[in-house]
């Protein structure tokens, strides 16, 4: 299937693009589907499908349980404080 400027011309319409004469890149385009048509033509079968080239493996820490610092020693740190939280300014009308 090749493309051809009336394909170009038309898409580019219905996008609301305005291609010049040497930007529609007709030969690049049937380059592309020429390539895209050998990659169709490889037997599959048995090939199971992947999202990833490369195997996956999680890169976090464990999930460990562990104490945290005490809120008097947090709270020392707040500029303003109410009934033991931070207190910030309103910023919604």
């Amino acid at each position: 299937m090749a493309i051809t400027v009336e394909d170009v011309e038309r898409v580019a319409y219905l996008a609301r693009l305005r291609f010049s004469e040497e930007e529609k890149f007709i030969f690049q385009l049937n380059r592309i589907l020429e390539y895209i048509a050998q990659l169709n033509e490889l037997d599959t079968e048995g090939v199971p499908p992947t999202s990833h080239v490369l195997p996956l493996r999680n890169v976090f820490r464990e999930d460990d349980v562990r104490p945290s610092t005490p809120r008097e020693e947090l709270m020392a740190n707040a500029p303003a404080r109410h009934m033991g939280y931070f207190e910030v300014p309103k910023v919604i009308e």
